[in-house]
């Protein structure tokens, strides 16, 4: 399908349609046939590579539809519905391939129409209805032996599970891929799957050699588009592993490769990745640039990860050099962007589960049928028979409706697990970011009606990525669930409480003005900065520093108080760390603790927004 989305948690998807319009490169100039098989077979061959030849074809095919048999026929229809989806005409690509997926009396073409309906909806955003229709396909596999249709039908299921964001599903699809792979084929995109799969589930899962090998199998198969997302999949790798140098040198290497393919979405990441990679080396210069092209290839009105962090480094820049009102616009930005973004992301994990919830629903209603019929067949056998019969058939009616009501508890249960999951963090057991935005919101809105006070505070604890490169990250874990239970503890059941990301969280303090406001802050930063007497994190000293912003002066709107407090959580960092700032600057309220001889984290980047990774 034609790339409309972003690239780091929707890597390459899309990729397969359009390869040949991306590259730039065409087939060798062959005599097209004039025989309609072999112009069918032609028409496949080069649809990637030689688009123009291949659009010439289906003019020709079309033109001679009715003298072609039945299987011709909806193979034509099938090429029409394709190059409808790959011109960007979603909605009508999306009728056409819906009826072929119904009506077709061939299942290969059933099949086909159905992998291309869901690489639609999900560039559509319609997680829902493609994991719908991915139900629909995987019945389909059962009835198709066609080892092309199989190869990329699966190849669509494992793109659209990468774009929603479920690595461990994509993962199996992209090993059946390995099974089907078509005589005379390269098993590149079937790599490319497997390791992009595994590289987005955790890194842990995946190896340098690994991704070097893929290159070089895409490399060997002349599929140069999948061998360079491979290759930004392993310079993410070598960030990650504190190898920027390596990342340096090989995007640099290919850099105008993809510059030539005219695709965006992968131009994109490669500006990303180059930008990430000159911060950690200190070029400050070359991240702005990178970072400023990040943005310029960005999709329109698409939120993506590579464009949230070129945010976030522009924003980290103008902080460095003083720019305050460019920062400051920079960091609107990012919060923009990563809203946008992390609600398409809630939207994947809910349809997700919400087909889940529908197919055990539709599943049990199945049983429930069946169990219904049995049920009728047994009273028409049981008429005749006595009383004892009689209450055999009660006995039965009851199991039934016990088995039932125990499904139908066994959903319920389900169902008010997911909505709990999706409004806590899932390490802190706090508000999610969003769940505490909205309720905050609803909070100021009823203190303003009020006319009360109420306060913001932000916490950022001080050097914690130092804590998780020296301890690692389930230390760096354990002191994030310490710095809640910290928190927690001289917090009312009317405060709301929150993580925003990484390690910032914010504190939403209802009926509380400036002065109290400071206090509470205070309290807790005292909290947070005494050494554990025990426990896994008792080698780890860490403390925090506060942003606080008031109703007083900021008024009831949730982004400006956030703005306000920000700018307060700015100036504790700038000013020492681990204190608590409200107000104009210099109104701290606390001083940093003298050294007490454990390991303290001195890292420059500490104060910056959370650094959510490359690609998920």
């Amino acid at each position: 399908m034609p790339w409309q989305g972003n690239i780091c948690r929707k890597p390459l998807a899309g990729a397969f349609l359009l390869i040949g319009m991306c590259t730039g490169t065409a087939a060798l100039a062959v005599p097209v046939p004039d025989d309609a098989a072999q112009l069918l077979a032609r028409a496949e061959s080069v649809r990637t590579s030689n688009h123009p030849e291949f659009v010439s074809i289906l003019d020709r095919l079309d033109q001679q539809i009715a003298s072609l048999s039945l299987e011709q026929q909806w193979h034509v229809r099938y090429l029409d519905a394709w190059q409808i989806a790959f011109d960007g005409n979603y909605t009508k690509a999306g009728v056409a391939l819906k009826a072929i997926a119904e009506q077709s009396p061939y299942a290969p073409f059933r099949l086909r129409a159905t992998a291309t309906l869901i690489n639609i909806l999900g560039f559509g955003h319609r997680y829902e209805d493609g994991f719908a229709q991915l139900d629909q396909l995987d019945n389909l596999l059962t009835k198709v032996s066609d080892k092309e249709a199989r190869f990329y039908a699966q190849g669509e299921a494992a793109q659209f599970l990468i774009i929603a964001g479920q690595y461990d599903l994509a993962g199996e699809y992209a090993e059946q891929m390995f099974q089907n792979v078509p005589p005379g084929k390269s098993a590149c995109k079937a790599t490319y799957m497997k390791l992009h799969a595994l590289f987005h589930a955790s890194t842990d899962r995946v190896e340098q050699p690994q991704f070097q090998q893929g290159i070089d199998v895409c490399v060997q198969s002349g599929e140069s588009l999948f061998a360079n997302a491979l290759r930004s999949d392993l310079a993410g790798l070598d960030i990650e592993l504190g190898q920027s140098e390596n990342a340096i040198k090989l995007l640099q290497a290919h850099y105008a490769e993809v510059e030539a393919y005219h695709y965006p979405a992968l131009m994109e990441f490669f500006n990303i990745l180059l930008a990430k990679s000159y911060l950690k080396q200190g070029d400050l210069t070359r991240a702005r640039q990178f970072a400023l092209a990040t943005i310029a290839n960005a999709v329109e009105n698409e939120f993506s990860e590579p464009l949230i962090q070129a945010y976030d480094i522009l924003y980290q820049l103008e902080t460095k050099q003083g720019n305050a009102r460019a920062a400051l616009a920079y960091h609107e930005k990012f919060m923009a962007s990563d809203k946008g973004y992390l609600n398409d992301v809630s939207a994947r994990a809910l349809a997700y589960q919400t087909v889940k919830q529908k197919l055990l629903a539709n599943k049990l209603q199945v049983d429930t049928l069946n169990k219904q019929n049995e049920i009728l067949q047994l009273q028409r056998a049981l008429d005749h028979k006595a009383v004892e019969t009689g209450r055999l058939y009660i006995a039965l009616l009851l199991t039934v409706l016990a088995s039932i009501a125990f499904w139908l508890y066994r959903l319920k249960r389900s169902q008010l697990r997911f909505m709990r999951l999706a409004q806590q963090d899932s390490l802190t057991g706090i508000y999610s970011r969003q769940h505490f935005v909205d309720a905050a919101e609803l909070t100021l809105r009823q203190a303003a009606k009020s006319t009360r006070s109420a306060c913001l505070l932000l916490m950022d604890l001080d050097h914690f990525k130092l804590v998780n490169d020296t301890y690692g990250h389930s230390i760096g874990d354990a002191v994030l669930k310490r710095t809640v239970a910290e928190c927690q503890a001289h917090l009312l059941p009317r405060d709301l409480f929150g993580r925003l990301g990484g390690e910032e969280f914010a504190i939403l303090l209802p009926e509380c003005g400036p002065a109290l406001a400071r206090e509470k802050a205070e309290l807790i930063r005292l909290a947070i900065a005494a050494t554990p007497a025990d426990g896994e994190t008792r080698d780890v000293s860490i403390s925090a520093s506060f942003g606080v912003a008031s109703t007083d002066r900021s008024g009831y709107e949730l982004r400006q108080l956030m703005i306000d407090a920000d700018n307060a959580l700015y100036r504790a960092k700038r000013d020492g760390r681990n204190r608590v700032v409200y107000g104009e600057i210099g109104d701290v309220s606390a001083e940093p603790k003298a050294d007490t001889g454990r390991h303290v984290v001195n890292n420059d980047l500490g104060n910056m927004p959370p650094h959510t990774g490359i690609v998920s």
